[in-house]
């Protein structure tokens, strides 16, 4: 059956032709203004829903990292007051012995190293209310703002301060400073008061000794599981770093226009325009404005 094809049927295709290859040349423009894949979810909603996927896991992945320096930052501060307490605890010991050597020193010396002992009681005393961004990192969840009292007490212990640096891993980042110190008159600083004691009253310092070396074995000891759980954040540095890469490229591939593709596709659009433009024009009929421009 022959169908009869009027000129208001061809103005009519020849409308829809141009109406579709300007819609199709908008879109082409509105993809190269801003070189996204995805402008709305109805233009690819697989690809959508895989972008929000990746999207949530680069919002994971950034929060990781700011735990990750924030766990670096506190171990690193520890591993510092560590080291610290280290060295003070072992030119107590040195002074300790200097100190019993009682046929070559004078009630005078004696005096000097007492008040030397007293010094690093200080010195120690500060260290083990070492703080990082304001809360103590000897103290745990305690809010009291140092670890130790002036009287020895220990004010921490209510909980200890953890990082999540990954989806499987999660680090402590304080320690018990009960553990590194001791408390009260079993603490490093109530042994130095008796050391300078028994120098000023002619007491036996040596039997100071074992306990003096019993907390610095103490502090060797936690240090060491300090400098562990500082590797496991260095580690994690990289790991968030590759992860971050990856899933930026995930990302780019889901969301972003390759440039040659884009410039293509607006060339193509460009030109099925034109042609579309041609064609209308030479469907729709000449009225009389026409004859009297």
């Amino acid at each position: 059956m022959i169908q009869r094809v009027t000129s208001t049927t061809m103005m009519q295709a020849s409308m829809r032709n141009l109406q579709s290859a300007t819609a199709q040349l908008a879109r082409a423009q509105e993809r190269a203004s801003g070189f996204q894949a995805i402008t709305r979810p109805s233009d690819d909603p697989a690809a959508t829903a895989a972008a929000i996927g990746v999207r949530g896991a680069q919002r994971a992945n950034a929060q990781y990292a700011r735990n990750i320096q924030d766990g670096n930052g506190w171990l690193s501060t520890i591993d510092s007051a560590l080291d610290s307490t280290t060295k003070l605890l072992q030119r107590a010991r040195d002074l300790t012995l200097q100190g019993a050597n009682d046929g070559a020193m004078s009630p005078t010396q004696k005096e000097a190293i007492a008040a030397e002992i007293e010094s690093i009681r200080d010195l120690l005393l500060a260290q083990s209310n070492t703080s990082y961004l304001g809360r103590s990192v000897f103290a745990g969840t305690s809010d009291a703002g140092h670890a130790f009292a002036a009287d020895y007490s220990f004010t921490g212990g209510l909980g200890s301060v953890e990082r999540r640096i990954d989806d499987g891993t999660t680090v402590r980042v304080d320690v018990d400073g009960s553990e590194v110190f001791g408390t009260g008159a079993a603490s490093a600083f109530a042994t130095l008061d008796r050391i300078a004691a028994d120098l000023r009253g002619g007491g036996d310092v040596r039997a100071n000794l074992a306990a003096l070396d019993g907390h610095r074995e103490a502090v060797l000891r936690v240090h060491a599981g300090v400098g562990a759980r500082h590797g496991t954040v260095l580690a994690a540095v990289d790991r968030n770093l590759g992860d971050k890469i990856g899933l930026e490229a995930a990302r780019s591939s889901l969301e972003d226009l390759d440039v040659a593709e884009v410039a293509i596709e607006l060339s193509m659009r460009e030109v099925g325009h034109q042609a579309a433009l041609a064609a209308t024009a030479r469907a729709v009929r000449p009225t009389l404005m026409d004859y009297l421009a």
